[in-house]
């Protein structure tokens, strides 16, 4: 009795879903029209169709309810993408519906649109366009998405997210990379130990300068991303300090700078390298072995000493100072600089207020550029084409 009552009950069920599976209006798809992706038409009709049966909403035609009609002429297999034409080929299959669409590789985004055409009334049922990211290998998930929408269905939202085209701030070409260089001159005032090292007699190893010096150099400036409103850089100096004075002190700065805005107001950082002379030595603060609170280098104190045989006061040690006598070594620090370009046509003029930072001084000055614009090449460049043999 059991065994019965579930066969019937199969039966039944089976008996109501074909009917009304045959209450359901059918439809067909053609064959999309597909540019700038290696997909196939025909593979894109395949997923189409798939995703059309999962609405549950059509009786749908496969490729081979369709084989006799789309063999008797050539327009229908290939370029049926009108209406008017769609509206022939549904009459043909005397279907209710039929779709078609067209899916486009355009840059870095697909354009995905479907329509469907209403055949006996003649008219367009349904339609839609929607923009998604250039993920060729996901076009079934972006038809799911399309056709969901079409019809009032839920979309997941993951998967929507993930796949839709993200309208990026624009990378303008008309501001691309710009190969921007020109003179820097300036002047610095030394501060800390520099200071010092600067107005030392040149007997005690210093400069015996002025603490303030001018600057002359030359930038290199590259600009590897650029924006309407935003620009990152990066810029070398070569600069050599001091040459009103008779000294020449060359450096080499690399920065990463940021320009914000049309009015061009920057901020940039990055290491100086330079060289400098060291020795190892004291300073005479308590002025136990002189008057005036003198270096003395090591070779200074042993002269000194074997002249007057003392001994080194402990509150004294030999420590590495600047000594224009001493040993060669490459000097590091790290450069701030903030300031203002102001434009004059082509002509930019940088005006900046720099602090250069290192162990116990630095240099604190203001200098001043300009930079013609000498070339333009866009950032978005397109991708060489591959050749084809």
């Amino acid at each position: 009795m059991k065994k019965t009552l579930l066969l019937l009950t199969t039966c039944l069920i089976g008996m109501m879903s074909q009917a009304q599976t045959e209450k359901m209006p059918t439809i067909a798809v053609a064959n999309p029209n597909v540019n700038g992706l290696t997909v196939k038409p025909e593979a894109v009709a395949k997923m189409m169709r798939l995703e059309t049966i999962k609405l549950n909403k059509y009786k749908v035609f496969d490729e081979f309810d369709m084989a006799d009609v789309l063999k008797s002429k050539e327009e229908f297999r290939t370029q049926c993408f009108g209406q008017n034409c769609l509206i022939k080929l549904g009459t043909e299959l005397n279907v209710d519906y039929i779709m078609c669409g067209s899916v486009d590789g355009l840059g870095n985004k697909i354009a995905l649109s479907i329509k469907i055409v209403d055949v006996k009334n003649q008219t367009l049922y349904k339609s839609a366009v929607k923009e998604f990211d250039n993920q060729e290998t996901e076009i079934q998930r972006m038809l799911e998405i399309v056709l969901y929408e079409m019809h009032g269905f839920t979309v997941d939202k993951v998967i929507a997210d993930r796949l839709t085209f993200k309208n990026e701030p624009i990378t303008s070409n008309n501001i691309g990379k710009i190969n921007n260089s020109g003179p820097r001159i300036g002047g610095a005032a030394l501060v800390g130990s520099l200071h010092e090292f600067a107005t030392r007699p040149t007997s005690q190893g210093g400069l015996d300068i002025a603490p303030f010096v001018s600057m002359i150099g030359y930038q290199f400036e590259g600009q590897y991303v650029g924006t309407e409103n935003f620009s990152a850089l990066v810029e070398g100096i070569v600069n050599v300090s001091g040459l009103e004075q008779g000294k020449f002190l060359p450096s080499f700065t690399l920065m990463n700078g940021f320009r914000f805005g049309k009015s061009g107001w920057e901020f940039a950082f990055g290491p100086r390298l330079s060289v400098k002379h060291t020795s190892l030595g004291f300073f005479d603060k308590d002025n136990l072995y002189s008057t005036n609170g003198q270096y003395f280098s090591e070779s200074d104190w042993n002269k000194y000493s074997l002249n007057n045989p003392v001994t080194l006061d402990e509150r004294y040690t030999f420590e590495e100072n600047l000594d224009m006598r001493g040993s060669t070594r490459l000097s590091t620090s790290f450069v701030i600089a903030f300031g203002r370009t102001f434009q004059a046509g082509s002509l930019n003029i940088p005006v900046n207020l720099f602090y250069t930072s290192q162990k116990g001084g630095g240099f604190a000055g203001i200098n001043v550029g300009f930079n013609v614009q000498k070339s333009k090449q866009p950032i978005n460049k397109p991708a060489p084409k591959k050749g084809y043999y």
